[in-house]
Protein backbone atom coordinates (compact mmCIF):
# COMPACT_ATOMS: atom_id res chain seq x y z
CA UNK A 1 0.00 0.00 0.00
CA UNK A 2 1.37 3.03 -1.13
CA UNK A 3 2.56 5.70 1.45
CA UNK A 4 1.15 9.49 1.23
CA UNK A 5 4.19 11.41 0.27
CA UNK A 6 2.97 15.00 1.26
CA UNK A 7 1.89 15.67 4.63
CA UNK A 8 -1.58 16.77 4.99
CA UNK A 9 -1.96 20.43 6.84
CA UNK A 10 -4.03 20.11 9.95
CA UNK A 11 -7.69 22.06 9.71
CA UNK A 12 -6.87 24.28 12.47
CA UNK A 13 -3.65 25.43 11.33
CA UNK A 14 -5.23 26.20 7.79
CA UNK A 15 -8.36 28.22 9.45
CA UNK A 16 -5.29 29.87 11.42
CA UNK A 17 -3.47 31.03 7.83
CA UNK A 18 -6.48 32.27 6.51
CA UNK A 19 -7.27 34.12 9.54
CA UNK A 20 -3.83 35.79 9.77
CA UNK A 21 -3.93 36.36 5.97
CA UNK A 22 -7.35 38.14 5.66
CA UNK A 23 -6.29 40.19 8.90
CA UNK A 24 -3.07 41.46 6.99
CA UNK A 25 -5.35 42.50 4.24
CA UNK A 26 -7.45 44.02 5.92
CA UNK A 27 -4.87 46.13 7.87
CA UNK A 28 -2.98 47.16 4.99
CA UNK A 29 -6.56 47.96 3.33
CA UNK A 30 -7.13 50.71 6.48
CA UNK A 31 -3.07 51.63 6.40
CA UNK A 32 -3.04 52.48 2.93
CA UNK A 33 -6.04 55.01 2.11
CA UNK A 34 -6.78 54.32 -2.11
CA UNK A 35 -5.47 58.23 -2.25
CA UNK A 36 -3.05 59.80 -0.23
CA UNK A 37 -4.52 63.36 1.28
CA UNK A 38 -3.28 65.79 -1.25
CA UNK A 39 -2.89 63.41 -4.30
CA UNK A 40 -5.42 63.93 -6.86
CA UNK A 41 -7.95 61.12 -6.76
CA UNK A 42 -8.79 58.51 -10.01
CA UNK A 43 -12.77 58.88 -10.51
CA UNK A 44 -12.44 55.06 -11.27
CA UNK A 45 -12.87 54.67 -7.52
CA UNK A 46 -15.12 56.63 -6.41
CA UNK A 47 -17.81 55.66 -8.69
CA UNK A 48 -21.53 55.67 -7.27
CA UNK A 49 -24.47 55.10 -8.57
CA UNK A 50 -25.88 57.90 -10.34
CA UNK A 51 -28.81 59.03 -8.70
CA UNK A 52 -30.61 58.16 -4.93
CA UNK A 53 -34.35 58.93 -3.81
CA UNK A 54 -33.80 62.41 -1.16
CA UNK A 55 -36.60 61.56 0.34
CA UNK A 56 -36.48 57.59 1.77
CA UNK A 57 -32.61 58.51 2.72
CA UNK A 58 -32.34 57.73 5.78
CA UNK A 59 -28.95 57.85 6.72
CA UNK A 60 -28.05 60.43 9.30
CA UNK A 61 -26.35 63.96 8.74
CA UNK A 62 -24.94 66.33 11.02
CA UNK A 63 -26.18 69.60 10.54
CA UNK A 64 -26.85 72.49 13.54
CA UNK A 65 -29.96 74.13 15.08
CA UNK A 66 -29.18 77.39 13.63
CA UNK A 67 -26.91 78.75 10.98
CA UNK A 68 -24.99 80.85 13.08
CA UNK A 69 -23.85 78.10 15.14
CA UNK A 70 -21.68 76.77 12.03
CA UNK A 71 -18.21 78.03 11.59
CA UNK A 72 -17.48 77.39 7.88
CA UNK A 73 -13.79 78.01 8.63
CA UNK A 74 -13.10 74.65 10.44
CA UNK A 75 -13.51 72.25 7.77
CA UNK A 76 -14.09 74.19 4.75
CA UNK A 77 -12.66 77.30 4.35
CA UNK A 78 -9.49 76.91 6.70
CA UNK A 79 -7.44 79.76 4.96
CA UNK A 80 -10.17 81.71 3.39
CA UNK A 81 -8.95 84.74 1.31
CA UNK A 82 -10.86 87.30 3.30
CA UNK A 83 -9.25 85.63 6.66
CA UNK A 84 -6.44 87.63 8.19
CA UNK A 85 -3.13 87.17 6.64
CA UNK A 86 -1.23 87.17 10.23
CA UNK A 87 0.43 84.44 12.34
CA UNK A 88 -2.06 85.02 15.39
CA UNK A 89 -3.62 81.74 16.40
CA UNK A 90 -7.34 82.03 16.68
CA UNK A 91 -9.07 80.42 18.94
CA UNK A 92 -13.09 79.52 19.01
CA UNK A 93 -16.49 80.87 16.97
CA UNK A 94 -14.81 84.25 16.64
CA UNK A 95 -16.83 87.09 14.41
CA UNK A 96 -13.94 86.45 11.49
CA UNK A 97 -15.04 83.17 10.81
CA UNK A 98 -18.70 83.80 11.59
CA UNK A 99 -18.68 86.57 8.39
CA UNK A 100 -17.08 83.77 6.35
CA UNK A 101 -20.59 81.73 4.80
CA UNK A 102 -20.81 80.13 0.85
CA UNK A 103 -23.11 82.42 -1.06
CA UNK A 104 -23.12 80.16 -4.25
CA UNK A 105 -24.45 76.51 -3.97
CA UNK A 106 -23.83 74.18 -6.11
CA UNK A 107 -26.55 71.59 -5.40
CA UNK A 108 -25.72 68.02 -6.53
CA UNK A 109 -22.37 68.69 -7.38
CA UNK A 110 -21.50 65.37 -9.06
CA UNK A 111 -18.02 65.03 -9.58
CA UNK A 112 -17.22 68.85 -8.48
CA UNK A 113 -16.50 70.18 -12.07
CA UNK A 114 -18.52 73.44 -12.22
CA UNK A 115 -17.67 73.80 -7.87
CA UNK A 116 -14.29 73.81 -9.54
CA UNK A 117 -14.49 75.84 -12.43
CA UNK A 118 -16.69 78.54 -10.01
CA UNK A 119 -13.80 78.85 -7.69
CA UNK A 120 -11.39 80.99 -10.02
CA UNK A 121 -14.46 82.89 -12.12
CA UNK A 122 -15.72 84.35 -8.75
CA UNK A 123 -13.10 85.30 -6.43
CA UNK A 124 -14.90 87.34 -4.38
CA UNK A 125 -17.47 84.75 -3.64
CA UNK A 126 -17.29 81.49 -1.23
CA UNK A 127 -18.43 78.66 -3.37
CA UNK A 128 -20.25 75.34 -2.00
CA UNK A 129 -20.45 72.15 -3.71
CA UNK A 130 -23.63 69.78 -2.03
CA UNK A 131 -23.35 66.36 -2.91
CA UNK A 132 -25.82 63.30 -1.30
CA UNK A 133 -23.00 60.43 -1.75
CA UNK A 134 -20.69 60.29 0.70
CA UNK A 135 -18.20 58.47 -2.03
CA UNK A 136 -18.50 61.01 -4.99
CA UNK A 137 -18.02 63.70 -1.95
CA UNK A 138 -15.40 62.08 -0.68
CA UNK A 139 -13.70 62.64 -4.05
CA UNK A 140 -14.45 66.38 -4.33
CA UNK A 141 -13.12 66.88 -1.41
CA UNK A 142 -9.78 65.42 -2.50
CA UNK A 143 -10.01 67.04 -5.37
CA UNK A 144 -10.20 70.47 -3.95
CA UNK A 145 -7.17 69.60 -1.60
CA UNK A 146 -4.78 68.71 -4.16
CA UNK A 147 -5.72 71.63 -5.92
CA UNK A 148 -4.60 73.68 -3.27
CA UNK A 149 -1.61 71.74 -2.77
CA UNK A 150 -0.38 72.24 -6.64
CA UNK A 151 -1.94 75.68 -6.91
CA UNK A 152 -0.79 77.82 -3.85
CA UNK A 153 -3.25 80.29 -2.68
CA UNK A 154 -6.24 79.25 -5.25
CA UNK A 155 -9.31 77.08 -4.50
CA UNK A 156 -9.87 78.57 -0.69
CA UNK A 157 -13.39 79.70 -1.90
CA UNK A 158 -14.49 76.15 -2.61
CA UNK A 159 -15.22 73.38 -0.33
CA UNK A 160 -17.84 70.55 -0.67
CA UNK A 161 -20.32 68.64 1.66
CA UNK A 162 -22.19 65.82 2.09
CA UNK A 163 -25.97 66.14 2.84
CA UNK A 164 -29.29 65.89 2.02
CA UNK A 165 -30.17 69.77 0.13
CA UNK A 166 -34.34 69.18 0.20
CA UNK A 167 -34.25 68.91 3.53
CA UNK A 168 -31.42 70.76 5.27
CA UNK A 169 -30.67 74.17 3.71
CA UNK A 170 -32.35 76.47 6.16
CA UNK A 171 -30.01 74.61 9.24
CA UNK A 172 -27.10 75.98 7.29
CA UNK A 173 -28.40 79.28 5.71
CA UNK A 174 -30.18 82.39 6.68
CA UNK A 175 -32.37 84.32 4.88
CA UNK A 176 -31.25 86.03 2.11
CA UNK A 177 -27.73 84.54 2.52
CA UNK A 178 -27.16 83.22 -1.10
CA UNK A 179 -26.13 84.86 -4.64
CA UNK A 180 -26.38 81.64 -7.07
CA UNK A 181 -27.90 78.24 -7.12
CA UNK A 182 -26.75 76.16 -9.70
CA UNK A 183 -29.16 73.14 -10.39
CA UNK A 184 -27.19 71.08 -12.94
CA UNK A 185 -28.40 67.87 -14.63
CA UNK A 186 -30.90 66.52 -11.38
CA UNK A 187 -32.31 63.46 -11.65
CA UNK A 188 -35.71 63.93 -13.93
CA UNK A 189 -37.57 61.48 -11.94
CA UNK A 190 -39.29 60.23 -15.01
CA UNK A 191 -42.38 58.37 -13.32
CA UNK A 192 -45.14 60.84 -12.11
CA UNK A 193 -45.34 59.04 -8.84
CA UNK A 194 -41.54 60.31 -8.36
CA UNK A 195 -42.42 63.76 -9.01
CA UNK A 196 -41.94 64.95 -5.59
CA UNK A 197 -38.25 63.74 -5.69
CA UNK A 198 -37.60 66.92 -8.01
CA UNK A 199 -35.09 69.58 -6.60
CA UNK A 200 -37.19 71.92 -8.42
CA UNK A 201 -41.03 71.89 -7.27
CA UNK A 202 -43.43 74.49 -5.67
CA UNK A 203 -42.73 73.86 -2.29
CA UNK A 204 -38.83 74.32 -2.22
CA UNK A 205 -38.79 77.26 -4.69
CA UNK A 206 -40.37 78.91 -1.80
CA UNK A 207 -37.59 77.99 0.45
CA UNK A 208 -34.62 79.05 -2.45
CA UNK A 209 -36.64 82.23 -2.77
CA UNK A 210 -36.12 82.72 1.43
CA UNK A 211 -32.33 81.81 0.67
CA UNK A 212 -31.48 83.62 -2.46
CA UNK A 213 -30.78 87.76 -2.17
CA UNK A 214 -33.63 89.85 -3.25
CA UNK A 215 -32.97 91.03 -6.34
CA UNK A 216 -29.73 90.13 -6.31
CA UNK A 217 -29.63 85.98 -6.14
CA UNK A 218 -30.09 83.76 -9.56
CA UNK A 219 -31.14 80.43 -9.83
CA UNK A 220 -29.73 78.60 -12.77
CA UNK A 221 -31.67 75.15 -14.09
CA UNK A 222 -29.99 73.04 -17.09
CA UNK A 223 -30.72 69.82 -18.11
CA UNK A 224 -30.50 67.55 -21.05
CA UNK A 225 -34.35 66.42 -21.29
CA UNK A 226 -37.00 68.20 -22.25
CA UNK A 227 -39.35 67.38 -20.21
CA UNK A 228 -37.59 68.09 -17.00
CA UNK A 229 -36.80 71.60 -18.79
CA UNK A 230 -40.39 72.29 -19.42
CA UNK A 231 -41.07 71.47 -15.91
CA UNK A 232 -37.90 73.57 -14.52
CA UNK A 233 -40.05 76.86 -16.19
CA UNK A 234 -43.42 75.73 -15.75
CA UNK A 235 -42.62 75.69 -12.00
CA UNK A 236 -40.42 78.89 -12.16
CA UNK A 237 -42.46 81.35 -14.35
CA UNK A 238 -45.68 80.45 -11.62
CA UNK A 239 -43.82 81.28 -8.70
CA UNK A 240 -43.85 84.81 -7.65
CA UNK A 241 -40.63 85.08 -6.77
CA UNK A 242 -39.07 84.23 -9.56
CA UNK A 243 -38.40 85.95 -12.94
CA UNK A 244 -37.10 84.47 -16.11
CA UNK A 245 -33.68 86.39 -17.34
CA UNK A 246 -33.87 87.56 -20.90
CA UNK A 247 -31.88 85.71 -23.48
CA UNK A 248 -29.75 88.94 -23.68
CA UNK A 249 -29.18 88.48 -19.97
CA UNK A 250 -28.52 85.18 -20.05
CA UNK A 251 -25.88 85.43 -22.44
CA UNK A 252 -23.82 88.00 -20.61
CA UNK A 253 -23.35 85.77 -17.27
CA UNK A 254 -20.51 83.94 -17.63
CA UNK A 255 -21.78 81.19 -15.09
CA UNK A 256 -24.16 79.98 -18.04
CA UNK A 257 -21.43 79.01 -19.98
CA UNK A 258 -19.47 77.20 -16.86
CA UNK A 259 -22.21 75.06 -15.94
CA UNK A 260 -22.60 74.42 -19.83
CA UNK A 261 -19.27 73.27 -20.17
CA UNK A 262 -17.23 72.66 -17.14
CA UNK A 263 -19.83 70.18 -15.59
CA UNK A 264 -18.88 66.52 -16.14
CA UNK A 265 -22.61 65.84 -17.36
CA UNK A 266 -22.57 68.65 -19.82
CA UNK A 267 -19.43 67.12 -21.12
CA UNK A 268 -20.87 64.07 -21.47
CA UNK A 269 -23.92 65.27 -23.13
CA UNK A 270 -21.41 66.42 -25.60
CA UNK A 271 -19.39 63.51 -26.58
CA UNK A 272 -22.46 60.43 -25.91
CA UNK A 273 -26.00 62.49 -25.86
CA UNK A 274 -27.84 59.77 -24.32
CA UNK A 275 -31.22 62.23 -24.78
CA UNK A 276 -29.37 64.14 -27.47
CA UNK A 277 -26.81 66.82 -27.51
CA UNK A 278 -28.90 69.82 -26.79
CA UNK A 279 -28.64 71.40 -23.29
CA UNK A 280 -31.56 72.97 -22.07
CA UNK A 281 -31.33 75.92 -19.62
CA UNK A 282 -32.97 78.39 -18.36
CA UNK A 283 -31.55 81.17 -15.62
CA UNK A 284 -34.22 83.20 -12.85
CA UNK A 285 -33.84 86.44 -10.78
CA UNK A 286 -34.97 86.69 -7.41
CA UNK A 287 -37.51 89.28 -6.86
CA UNK A 288 -38.12 91.81 -4.05
CA UNK A 289 -41.39 90.48 -2.43
CA UNK A 290 -42.95 94.31 -2.88
CA UNK A 291 -41.92 94.12 -6.78
CA UNK A 292 -43.49 90.94 -6.79
CA UNK A 293 -46.82 91.60 -5.03
CA UNK A 294 -47.31 94.33 -7.80
CA UNK A 295 -46.64 91.82 -10.59
CA UNK A 296 -49.52 90.01 -12.37
CA UNK A 297 -48.49 86.86 -11.07
CA UNK A 298 -49.85 84.19 -8.46
CA UNK A 299 -50.38 86.19 -5.01
CA UNK A 300 -47.67 85.87 -2.30
CA UNK A 301 -50.60 84.78 -0.16
CA UNK A 302 -51.63 81.89 -2.75
CA UNK A 303 -49.46 78.93 -0.83
CA UNK A 304 -51.55 78.32 2.49
CA UNK A 305 -51.33 75.53 4.65
CA UNK A 306 -54.29 73.85 2.88
CA UNK A 307 -52.29 73.48 -0.77
CA UNK A 308 -49.12 73.69 0.89
CA UNK A 309 -48.93 69.49 0.04
CA UNK A 310 -50.06 69.56 -3.84
CA UNK A 311 -52.58 66.54 -4.94
CA UNK A 312 -50.25 62.98 -5.27
CA UNK A 313 -47.28 64.43 -3.30
CA UNK A 314 -46.43 62.48 -0.90
CA UNK A 315 -49.02 60.32 -0.85
CA UNK A 316 -51.69 63.08 -0.69
CA UNK A 317 -54.87 62.23 -2.42
CA UNK A 318 -58.07 64.94 -2.64
CA UNK A 319 -61.15 63.28 -1.30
Amino acid sequence: MPKNKGKKRAHNESDAAANKQEATTTSSAEAAPITAEGEMPQKKFYRSRAHCNPLSFNEAFDYPTRPDLFDWTEDHYPEHPTLAQDDAEMSGFNSQSAAIRPDVLDVGCGFGGLTMALSPALPNNTILGLEIRAKVTEYVRLRIVAQRKEHPGQYQNCSVMRTNAMKYLPNFFPKAALEKLFFCFPDPHFKRKNHPRRIVSERLLSEYAFLLKPEVGRLYCITDVKDLHDWHVEKCDAHPLFERLTEEEMEADPCVTLMKTETEEGKKVKREGRFGHDMYYQVYKRVDETLAASKEKVGLGSVTAANFFGEGEFGVEVQ
